[in-house]
């Protein structure tokens, strides 16, 4: 028997993840960029956000929407400490300076992905998911073997959700036009870089696959 990652999703198996979507980091009014001028906000994160708002979002809501048709567990991660004051947080949130502090609207999904029912959001304090949240124990409990990954930052808590992932065993699927960072080279390097991880496919593709 030949050991492949190019296995299509058995939905009863599978889980949906949506990484980082949320209002710190992908809302114009998110904290990560209270601080900037409207001139050096649009020099800064103006391409960034031209494609959430006028392709990425949009993916990410079809995939959620056919994803709940075929029965595929739908999950996300937020960036949230445990704690106000963030105390809790990883060395490296601390020294990259920024805390969502529990309960805060930064830490909610946006609203054009919104949690439906009682579908699980993990609040995270680390890159990973898999370091600071309990979602492996989770993912193993609801009979999980396939985990398909969207979000933010491509090369970033996305890209180590992915190897953690595949490390524990995981089958692991990016869709890549449902994911998004900074600029299109550094989305373009990390999506070549991870490659040997995982199996990458564009929404519609899934999509076609889920309607199989």
């Amino acid at each position: 028997m030949t050991l492949t990652r190019d296995i299509p999703l058995v939905p009863e198996d599978s889980a949906l993840l949506f990484i980082d979507v949320q209002n710190f980091s992908a809302h114009r009014d998110g904290a990560e960029f209270s601080d900037l001028l409207p001139a050096k906000f649009e020099e800064k994160y103006g391409w960034y956000f031209d494609q959430l708002e006028t392709r990425i979002i949009s993916n990410m809501q079809r995939l959620q929407a056919f994803s709940r048709k075929a029965g595929v567990e739908v999950m996300y991660t937020t960036i949230e400490s445990l704690t106000l004051d963030g105390r809790d947080r990883s060395l490296d949130y601390k020294i990259t300076g920024f805390n969502v502090p529990k309960g805060s609207w930064d830490g909610k999904v946006i609203d054009q992905i919104a949690p439906e029912g009682d579908e699980m959001v993990f609040p995270k304090s680390s890159s990973s998911v898999f370091v600071s949240t309990h979602i492996d124990y989770v993912l193993r409990n609801l009979g999980v073997k396939q985990l398909v990954l969207s979000g933010l930052l491509t090369d970033q808590c996305v890209e180590s959700a992915i190897r953690d992932a595949c490390d524990l065993g995981y089958l692991v699927t990016q869709v890549t036009d449902a994911c998004l960072t900074y600029t299109q080279a550094r989305h373009d390097n990390s999506v070549s870089t991870i490659k040997g991880y995982c199996r990458q496919v564009t929404t519609d593709e899934l999509i076609s696959e889920l309607q199989a």
